[in-house]
């Protein structure tokens, strides 16, 4: 997957520079504009490590996992931001979510646990603590 991308990318910087070039040295000379030949060789090498760069950031992005999304938020935990009651908002994976409690209400700061998805709303309960596990056990 990942030399498809790379000859892409090698082939499209390439006829970018062709581009440049005969803009440079054929169209400009045409209207009377002169580019320094060193000049035109500094442009296109910046040019073309600004692409290498977007090129490199774009292949880390590819590569990362997905994070978040509707697919990956069930059994997810996260903390209240606006007090549910039973509806408010909640914080998971540094996104902000609507979410509803099916615990009643839990205040600011408490974590709870994504049931599940409904549209765009979260179902969430309050997180249970070892502690409170044990005793209801």
């Amino acid at each position: 997957m990942m030399l498809p991308r790379l000859v892409f990318a090698i082939l499209t910087i390439t006829m970018q520079e062709v581009a440049i070039a005969l803009i440079a040295l054929l169209a400009l000379p045409s209207a009377g504009v002169s580019v320094p030949v060193p000049a035109l060789v500094i442009f296109m090498l910046a040019w073309a490590t600004g692409c290498a760069l977007v090129y490199r950031a774009g292949s880390r992005a590819l590569k990362r996992k997905t994070l978040t999304g509707l697919w990956s938020l069930e059994g997810g935990t996260g903390k209240v931001v606006t007090r549910l009651t039973p509806q408010g908002k909640v914080r998971i994976h540094d996104e902000l979510w609507d979410a509803l409690s099916s615990d009643g209400a839990i205040d600011v700061g408490e974590e709870v646990v994504v049931v599940k998805q409904e549209g765009l709303k979260l179902l969430v309960v309050r997180k249970q603590k070892p502690a409170d596990q044990k005793s209801s056990a």
